[in-house]
């Protein structure tokens, strides 16, 4: 006969209450706090369930990764750290939708306050008003979190009271209004405020002062560049219709020098711009302790042995890649040969489509990619092809096969090519100061006028670099005398096919700088010289 089972361990008494002297089982605590995920520059709001029953488990379901796992031993650490007992009790933690995955440490401080919740260590009657995000320390630290901003823009749009979050957060969060942003540095405070025994302070920005607090002021003024006039006048062009530029010319020319001072001369952010380009800087985790709102546009100027996800974005947890970074402002490519193919490929589609969509098997993300594109290059392999003093010593072809490095469609994206020499002592010693950058951005703003005045029937389009063919023939179609000159001078230099549609957009903005309706034979002619690398001779 079969061997009889030895009993298993008896069972945990179970908490007793008594009503009118008889005996009743108490009944599970179920309790619901909400966080939020990002995903891609926006978020959505995730519900965390804590249902405490007798026994001794601990559970944790609804798709969270493992940084999300292990804040067990942080919140237990956290917890009894600050005076209080950690229920030994079987928690089921769900984690809701539970087709999204949940990332980060950002959730320690949601689920330790849903345990003590659930336990009654908290009243439970005011957390469904707030939004709570924050990670823990071992001692009950709270630590920053990525993805403040957007966060605090979900909690507002889903009606909540308020917002409880790090308070290295709290600045940058409280630029969203008609919502409480309160900022906390342990976690005890939060215990006491839903308690009641604490109070907390929302934190307040006035997001106009804080936006116009330094909206005209500029490290890098082109007041400090010496000569290189028609340089400077390629780049107001570039300001002036958003179109992309490179610049060739040998070491030493102030290629980089005048490409870090483009923002001055840049049209300022509009209010809804700054938003939306905090929005990724805060999800990449770049933003600074006090900074609330960016009132400048990004500079990025990524090195050459960057990769191909850096540049446009993913990686196995999605993060906005430089060109993402940069959205609304300047991308400087220094050294352009030098990238990989594989890295100036990719470009190709985020320079016309102004947005990267980044697709996995489970799940895409879509990121905004609207920037000016800045390269530099050197004309040969030595520096010194083209150059008035220097003789260049490479070989024979050498210049061919350095600019063919650089794939025909990528320049076909750049509307102006333009090359610089090196500055003549004459000039480098002139103490005259140059043309501010505050003379310039005054041009490229009444330029940037005429243009949302043009385009304001055409959704998606707010400057001349993006013009579709049909918008040119109605806006860009230059006059008898300028046709005329744009047909000779693709016969006499014998300039591509594709160098005709991006002439007449050049030729638009210079006609704005201008103040003309029309596009007129000088326009067109200033428009040809910044075509060099489209002349068949150029390289010999």
């Amino acid at each position: 006969p079969a061997r009889p089972l030895k009993p298993g361990p008896a069972a945990p008494p179970r908490r007793t209450l008594y009503l009118n002297n008889h005996r009743i089982n108490t009944p599970p605590m179920l309790v619901k706090v909400f966080g939020a995920a990002v995903q891609g520059i926006d978020a959505i709001v995730v519900t965390i369930e804590v249902n405490c029953t007798q026994g001794i488990h601990f559970f944790m379901v609804g798709l969270p990764d493992t940084a999300v796992k292990e804040s067990h031993e942080r919140i237990l650490s956290a917890v009894e750290h600050n005076g209080y007992r950690f229920p030994r009790k079987q928690l089921i933690v769900n984690m809701s939708p539970a087709d999204i995955r949940k990332e980060g440490a950002a959730y320690d401080l949601p689920l330790a306050i849903g345990i003590l919740a659930a336990d009654e260590k908290i009243a439970a009657d005011k957390l469904n008003e707030y939004m709570i995000m924050g990670e823990l320390s071992l001692d009950g630290t709270i630590l920053p979190v990525k993805g403040a901003l957007p966060i605090a823009i979900k909690a507002r749009e889903e009606g909540y009271k308020g917002l409880i979050l790090p308070k290295a957060n709290a600045h940058e969060a409280a630029v969203v209004n008609n919502l409480d942003v309160y900022g906390v540095e342990k976690i005890t405070e939060v215990i006491e405020f839903f308690n009641g025994t604490h109070t907390l302070l929302p934190t307040t920005v006035d997001t106009r002062a804080e936006f116009y607090k330094e909206y005209t002021c500029f490290d890098m003024d082109f007041a400090d560049v010496k000569g290189q006039e028609n340089v400077k006048r390629a780049f107001e062009v570039a300001a002036a219709g958003g179109h992309n530029i490179i610049l060739v010319g040998p070491p030493g020319a102030g290629k980089s020098m005048m490409a870090k001072r483009l923002p001055s001369i840049l049209p300022p952010l509009t209010l809804q711009e700054a938003l939306e380009t905090t929005k990724i800087h805060s999800v990449a985790g770049k933003m600074g302790r006090e900074t609330s709102l960016l009132s400048h546009r990004p500079f990025r100027a990524p090195h050459h042995t960057i990769s191909s996800v850096a540049l446009v974005g993913g990686g196995s947890f999605p993060q906005p890649g430089e060109i993402s970074l940069a959205h609304n402002g300047v991308l400087f490519l220094d050294e352009l040969p030098e990238f990989s193919r594989q890295v100036l490929e990719v470009m190709r589609q985020p320079l016309e489509d102004r947005k990267i969509t980044i697709a996995r098997s489970k799940y895409t993300i879509e990121y905004p990619a609207g920037v000016m594109l800045v390269a530099s290059m050197n004309p040969c392999p030595c520096g010194y092809y083209n150059h008035p003093t220097k003789p260049c010593i490479c070989s024979p072809g050498a210049v061919q096969r350095y600019l063919n490095k650089i794939s025909g469609p990528l320049l076909d994206r750049i509307d102006i090519q333009c090359e610089i020499v090196p500055v003549p002592f004459e000039k480098i010693s002139d103490t005259q100061p140059s043309e501010p950058s505050e003379k310039i951005r005054e041009r490229v703003i009444a330029a940037r006028q005429q243009q949302s005045k043009r385009f304001e029937n055409y959704p998606g389009i707010y400057c001349n670099a993006q013009m579709t063919t049909r918008l040119l023939n109605e806006f860009a179609q230059p006059d008898e005398a300028g046709l005329k000159r744009l047909k000779d001078a693709m016969t006499r230099f014998n300039l591509s096919a594709r160098a005709y549609d991006r002439i007449l957009k050049v030729a638009r903005t210079i006609a704005d700088l201008d103040h003309s309706d029309t596009v007129q034979a000088h326009h067109i002619s200033e428009a040809i010289s910044y075509r060099n690398l489209d002349r068949e001779n150029w390289a010999g």
